[in-house]
């Protein structure tokens, strides 16, 4: 198939790396516009260029609602509507004991994984309204489903945030809004050696050992499941959160 998404726009937070980087790249060959927004500008800027016309790069800080208004409003005047929202933008603290995750910390990672969907919400919903409706997509976790020792506070903000796209499901859904999320293994992505605490062939192969396909995610395995709940090919599926996990949560 081709242009799956043709005209549509699409924002991408986290949109310069990782998960976020392999969205971009898959949605724009299906015919998307792409925001790439990233606190990173330079490596942003990388990925629009890379993909060409129809993307732009936004430096964006999805932690404040100020920058969430900018953001929407780079968006609107390059391309005049917003159809897709991706919540992919995400923190964690290192693996280790809970009590010594330090309060900035915490701070950080219920700032990024939860309070920037609500931010993303309260900036995109109204628009995707007036427009007839509209896709939210959400990066969750494996491990708000299956958490494992190490992660709790990680884990915990990744369970929020599946409740919350369910509950965002319901309440949209008169709306013609799709709430979705995913929720991939571990994959090779900048934060993976604080998901393993160090990184070393013993820790990676027991990580490993955790996955019945026995291998890590990619963004393109990310990329092509966002593509398809972001699609009109999902048209009935509100309310998932999607397991692209190997088997990891069987």
């Amino acid at each position: 198939m081709a242009d799956r998404l043709k005209d549509k726009v699409a924002i991408i937070t986290g949109g310069a790396a990782g998960f976020g980087e392999g969205m971009a790249r898959r949605f724009a060959e299906e015919g998307a516009k792409i925001v790439v927004a990233d606190l990173n500008a330079r490596e942003a800027d990388r990925v629009a260029a890379e993909i060409g016309n129809g993307a732009i790069a936004v430096t964006t800080d999805v932690s404040q609602r100020s920058e969430f208004d900018e953001l929407v409003y780079a968006a609107k005047s390059a391309f005049g509507r917003i159809d897709i929202m991706v919540n992919n933008a995400g923190y964690t603290h290192r693996n280790g004991d809970l009590v010594d995750v330090e309060e900035d910390v915490f701070d950080l990672i219920t700032a990024v994984n939860m309070k920037a969907i609500y931010h993303a919400a309260r900036c995109v919903v109204p628009i995707m309204e007036r427009q007839g409706g509209g896709s939210i997509l959400t990066t969750a976790s494996t491990a708000g489903l299956r958490p494992r020792p190490g992660l709790t506070w990680y884990n915990a903000s990744k369970g929020w945030a599946i409740t919350a796209t369910k509950s965002m499901a319901v309440e949209l859904a008169p709306k013609n809004i799709r709430v979705n999320c995913l929720c991939p293994v571990a994959g090779e992505t900048g934060m993976l050696e604080k998901f393993m605490g160090k990184d070393t062939p013993e820790i990676r192969e027991k990580f490993k050992a955790s996955i019945p396909l026995g291998r890590f995610s990619t963004p393109l395995d990310i990329a092509n499941a966002a593509l398809f709940l972001v699609s009109d090919e999902a048209s009935l599926i509100t309310g998932v959160a999607m397991e692209v996990d190997g088997g990891r949560c069987i």
